[in-house]
C-alpha cells in the first residue's frame, strides 16, 4: 500500500499542469492500435499523469468529418494517412500542427530536418511508414508461393481464392504494375482514360476469385480461415499474424505500395492543448522507434531507424528487414502520390462501386 501510494502520488505530480486529465485517440484496432498503446499511450500517462482513452475506427477520416460538420468532437487526435489528412485539411476540418514546435532529435537535429523529407505536412505529423503488399498463405503453396505482383492475377499459376481490397487506391496501381506498368509511370498511365481502363480490365480477370475486405484486420484472418491463399494486405497485420499467432503466412514485397499515415487533431477537440503534448511525445524519436518493436512499419523519423530493436523487445526476431523501408524491400516499391488521390480519390471510388456492382 505504502509503494502504491507513492506511485500514484508521484504520477499525479507529473500531471502537466493546466492541461485536461484525458485525451481520446482514434487508432486504426488490431496491431496497429496495440503497438500505439504499448510505445506511445502507456509511455505518455507515465510521463504526464493523462489518461488515453484507446477507440477504434475503420478508417478515422470518416468519424473525424462527420463530428466537425456536426460540431459535437470527441475525439481529440486520430490516425489518418496522408491523402487524407490533406484532405480534411484543406477543408478546415483539423487544425494546422507547426513543426517549428515538434520535439528534436536527441542530437539536436530540428525535427523539420530530421523526419524523412515530404512526411511532415501542415495539419498531419507522421508516426509510420507503411506498405500494402501481397500476404500468402505458405501452406497453400508448397512448390514455393508468388515473387512478382503479377502472381497475384495468376489464377492458374496459383490457384485460390484472392482477398481484395474494397476500393480504387492501390488496387488500380498494383493492376498496372502486374499488367507490365513499370512504377515510375503508374501514375502517368493512372491519369488517363485509357489507363483507368486497363486497371479495371486487369482487375476483372480475378473478380470472380475475389474476396472483397475493408477492415485492415480482416486479410490475416482471411488467411487464417482458409477462405483466401493470397491477399492484399496491410504488411504490419501479417507480419504480427506470423509472428504473434505463428500461421505460416509470408509477405511477397515486389510490387508494395507504401504510404505513410499519423496524427490530426479535429477542430473542435474537446482537450486540444493535451491533444498536441500527446502528438510532440508519440512523434519525438524514441517511441517512434518502440512502435517499430511491435508492428513492422517504419519510423518516419531518420534518428529513430538505429534505435529499433527487435519483435516485442524480446531479442528473436530483429525488426529492420521486416520494414517498407528495408533497401532489400524496395527493389520494385511505388510511392502512393499524395497529389494524385486527392484529385482523384471521389471518381476513381465512385467508378470502383460501380465496377464493383456490374456482373
Amino acid at each position: 500500500m505504502k509503494k502504491l501510494l507513492v506511485l500514484t502520488t508521484a504520477m499525479a505530480g507529473l500531471a502537466l499542469p493546466g492541461l485536461a486529465q484525458e485525451v481520446t485517440v482514434m487508432g486504426w484496432g488490431g496491431a496497429y492500435t496495440a503497438s500505439q498503446i504499448e510505445a506511445y499511450h502507456k509511455p505518455f500517462t507515465a510521463k504526464t499523469g493523462i489518461k488515453v482513452n484507446s477507440v477504434d475506427a475503420d478508417n478515422p477520416a470518416t468519424p473525424i468529418k462527420a463530428q466537425v460538420e456536426a460540431r459535437n468532437v470527441s475525439i481529440d487526435v486520430a490516425s489518418v494517412e496522408i491523402a487524407d489528412a490533406v484532405r480534411l485539411c484543406d477543408e478546415g476540418l483539423v487544425e494546422i500542427i507547426d513543426a517549428a514546435s515538434l520535439p528534436a532529435a536527441p542530437d539536436g537535429t530540428p525535427a523539420m530536418e530530421d523526419f524523412i523529407e515530404g512526411t511532415l505536412s501542415e495539419c498531419m505529423v507522421p508516426t509510420d511508414v507503411f506498405s500494402t503488399v501481397v500476404a500468402y498463405d505458405a501452406s497453400k503453396f508448397p512448390n514455393g508461393g508468388p515473387t512478382t505482383i503479377a502472381d497475384f492475377f495468376d489464377t492458374a499459376k496459383f490457384p485460390g481464392k484472392r482477398g481484395v481490397k474494397k476500393g480504387a487506391k492501390v488496387m488500380l496501381e498494383m493492376a498496372l504494375m502486374a499488367d507490365g506498368v513499370p512504377a515510375a509511370e503508374v501514375y502517368e498511365v493512372l491519369g488517363t482514360a485509357e489507363g483507368v481502363d486497363r486497371a479495371f480490365a486487369k482487375l476483372s480477370s480475378i473478380k470472380n476469385d475475389a474476396v472483397f475486405w475493408e477492415a485492415g484486420s480482416q486479410p490475416p484472418q482471411l488467411l487464417a480461415d482458409g477462405e483466401v491463399s493470397m491477399t492484399i494486405a496491410w504488411n504490419g497485420r501479417i507480419f504480427n499474424a506470423a509472428m504473434a499467432d505463428n500461421k505460416p503466412f509470408e509477405i511477397m514485397w515486389d510490387g508494395q505500395v507504401f504510404e505513410w499515415e499519423g496524427w490530426v487533431i479535429p477542430k473542435g477537440a474537446p482537450n486540444m492543448e493535451a491533444a498536441l503534448e500527446f502528438v510532440k511525445f508519440s512523434t519525438s524519436t524514441e517511441p517512434l522507434a518502440a512502435a517499430a518493436n511491435w508492428i513492422s512499419y517504419g519510423p518516419p523519423r531518420k534518428s529513430s531507424a538505429p534505435l529499433v530493436g527487435t519483435f516485442k523487445n524480446e531479442g528473436k526476431v530483429p525488426m529492420s528487414p521486416h520494414l517498407p523501408t528495408s533497401p532489400e524491400n524496395l527493389t520494385n516499391a511505388l510511392a502512393s502520390s499524395l497529389e494524385f488521390w486527392a484529385d482523384h480519390d471521389t471518381e476513381l471510388n465512385e467508378r470502383f462501386n460501380a465496377w464493383l456492382a456490374a456482373n
